[in-house]
């Protein structure tokens, strides 16, 4: 077994080779299903597993780890960002440089940005992805540097053009609106369940209560309410990157 390439790795367990490549760099940690996988395909016990585990224990705040279960089994996402490109749409470059300008250390940024883009395959790699629905705002787009932002704008842009993926801008022109306060999402988990996650500048909480959902929905309604059509997103989106 030790002699598998990534590419015959990667097809064993259904999975890319980029994902492979990536956790043999210690980029990402495999989810606990994952690692099962792999453990049973070289005979390694529950080698990785553990060592996956203890990875994840020493990655994400605790009021932070609920949250990546729920969206890898949501069967919709909803995400509003007035600040910042949304984490499922951050290219590498951009969610190092949005992770270091906190008050991380080296080594959390790093531990961070892994978490997260780790996130991003899970969502979006499964056979059946979650239909997601982005609104961004247009100021948010414009923040960072030229060339990250440049490579970011063309991330966006062609992640718009994936099936089950809607993403909406929110023009300058729409002045105030409802949702500017903060960033919010909103998931619908198989089986009928909601759930809604929210962050401040310190921490953040994932909401299960009917009644605030029910308020969470209503503003989600009066966000989309002011954000462009898709079709009209996109292509501010792709002007937006050719002028950098």
């Amino acid at each position: 077994m030790s002699g598998l390439t990534q590419e015959r790795v990667a097809e064993r367990l259904n999975v890319s080779t980029s994902l492979i490549a990536k956790f043999e760099t210690g980029r990402l940690v495999p989810m606990p299903d994952t690692a099962a996988q792999i453990d049973k395909l070289y005979g390694s016990g529950d080698l990785v597993q553990e060592l996956s585990a203890d990875a994840r224990r020493s990655g994400p705040p605790e009021w932070f780890r609920q949250w990546p279960d729920l969206e890898r089994e949501a069967t919709s996402l909803r995400y509003h960002q007035p600040t910042y490109v949304p984490g499922l749409l951050q290219t590498e470059a951009y969610a190092r440089a949005v992770l270091t300008t906190g008050l991380l250390t080296p080594d959390e940024v790093e531990a961070n940005l892994a978490i997260r883009l780790e996130r991003q395959v899970a969502v979006f790699t499964r056979e059946k992805p979650p239909v997601c629905t982005f609104i961004i705002d247009e100021l948010a787009l414009l923040r960072g540097d030229p060339a990250v932002m440049k490579e970011q704008l063309l991330h966006i842009a062609e992640m718009a053009e994936r099936p089950r993926i809607f993403i909406h801008v929110v023009p300058r022109s729409a002045g105030l609106y409802a949702g500017q306060m903060g960033y919010f999402v909103l998931a619908s988990l198989p089986g009928g369940g909601d759930a809604a996650y929210l962050e401040d500048p310190v921490g953040g909480r994932v909401i299960s209560d009917p009644e605030k959902l029910d308020e969470f929905s209503c503003l989600w309604d009066a966000v989309h309410s002011v954000a462009l059509p898709r079709d009209m997103s996109q292509d501010l989106i792709r002007r937006m990157a050719s002028e950098l």
